[in-house]
């Protein structure tokens, strides 16, 4: 829980910071941190309830609200029968996920939001769009979790879900202005690679921890932690070498994130050269997701969310229905059908998919039509460190 939290902050808050000018550092910082403050606090207030408790299968019930009955010595569930942890920690961990997963979907839409926007957005995407997410892929009775469906850390429920927020976000919100005609190179990469190195460091936190008990089961996700990222890593680096001559540091810290991304639904599940092999696929699928793919779209997914982590979850989620066959080094049973477990896997994706984007729009057509989105042109052009903020990341 702790490693998940330093995901955030620091991990995606520096990786975002650094890849924004410098005029809008702190707004990102900012964005970041209140989000995932914000989702942490409503999770505890109503969201555990809806996404882990009772319920049908799309939603939970609301019999913990307040976390109503739960004490120090309540106990939640493992994936061994006999084993159980404390109750508050497994409300803990899973804020963790709440809270990184609202904070993701800022990269889309940095430097031109309003932040009041962001926080209620984020407030009504989280009620609408992740809880029913969570409670159908991990709540006892959830619809995909009846199916089959397969997402040990997150891949539906955390990195589609996101990304196609953020997508739909940078539709609505238009492009920055000077967007395509002006330069906007990140403006410190340092700050992005510390940033993805935490990420990187946190993500055992992430994927281990969603084993629940220290087991044989947390190690086979801690090691497709380590070499699916690093296989993601070497992929794009060499992928962009040969394409454009030059293999660059955002392009290795991207790789990283990608490969995360990826192994994250399969990590509990596939054996290290499957994850390997997902982490070489999603290095170079999310290059040609932030190059050809977002030049289809048009989109200006700022910090290139969707390309990421949309389509690393994508990627991740449908090759775990591949590489979870016991023959090719999987933990899937002998009656494994990789056709059958593909196709839940696929359902599993575009259900997401639709209902992320449908929130989405919905929730953030209501909240321009309240508030508005965006910021005026001439406080874009100053920057949201000072317009919204009144600070400034660098004084000279």
């Amino acid at each position: 829980t702790l490693l998940v939290v330093m995901m955030a902050v620091p991990g995606l808050a520096l990786f975002y910071g650094g890849l924004v000018r410098s005029k809008n550092m702190l707004s990102v910082l900012m964005q970041v941190m209140v989000v995932f403050s914000l989702i942490v606090v409503l999770w505890a207030v109503y969201g555990y309830s809806l996404a882990f408790v009772g319920g049908n299968a799309y939603i939970g019930s609301l019999d913990k609200i307040f976390l109503a009955g739960v004490t120090i010595d309540s106990l939640a569930d493992t994936f061994t029968d006999d084993v159980k942890i404390p109750e508050f920690i497994f409300i803990a961990f899973q804020a963790t996920f709440a809270g990184i997963t609202c904070a993701l979907i800022v990269g889309a839409l940095a430097e031109r939001i309003k932040f009041s926007a962001v926080l209620v957005f984020s407030v009504l995407w989280f009620t609408f769009a992740y809880l029913p997410i969570a409670h159908m892929v991990w709540g006892a009775g959830g619809f995909l979790l009846e199916r089959g469906a397969l997402d040990f850390a997150g891949g539906t429920v955390v990195h589609i879900n996101a990304g196609v927020a953020g997508l739909v976000g940078a539709y609505l919100l238009g492009k920055r202005v000077g967007y395509g005609k002006e330069s906007m190179p990140p403006h410190s990469l340092t700050m992005t690679m510390v940033g993805a190195s935490l990420l990187w460091v946190g993500w055992f936190g992430f994927n281990a921890g969603s084993n629940l008990e220290a087991t044989s089961g947390a190690a086979l996700a801690f090691i497709n932690t380590l070499v699916a990222t690093a296989a993601a890593t070497v992929a794009w680096s060499l992928a962009e070498w040969i394409g454009k001559g030059k293999p660059s540091m955002l392009g290795a810290a991207s790789g990283a994130i990608a490969g995360l991304v990826a192994i994250t639904p399969a990590a509990g599940s596939v054996g290290p050269m499957g994850g390997i092999i997902i982490g070489l696929i999603a290095g170079v699928v999310c290059l040609w997701g932030v190059t050809g793919l977002k030049r289809m779209l048009g989109a200006d997914d700022s910090l290139d969310v969707f390309g990421v982590h949309g389509v690393g979850g994508i990627v991740g989620a449908i090759l775990t229905g591949v590489f979870t066959a016991p023959g090719l080094g999987g933990t899937g049973g002998a009656d494994f059908d990789i056709a059958m477990q593909t196709y839940i896997q696929a359902e599993g994706v575009v259900i997401t998919i639709v209902w992320s984007a449908v929130v989405a729009l919905i929730v953030f057509k209501l909240v321009d039509l309240v508030i508005g989105l965006r910021v005026a042109e001439d406080e874009e052009r100053e920057g949201l460190d000072i317009v919204s903020h009144g600070e400034q990341a660098y004084v000279r």
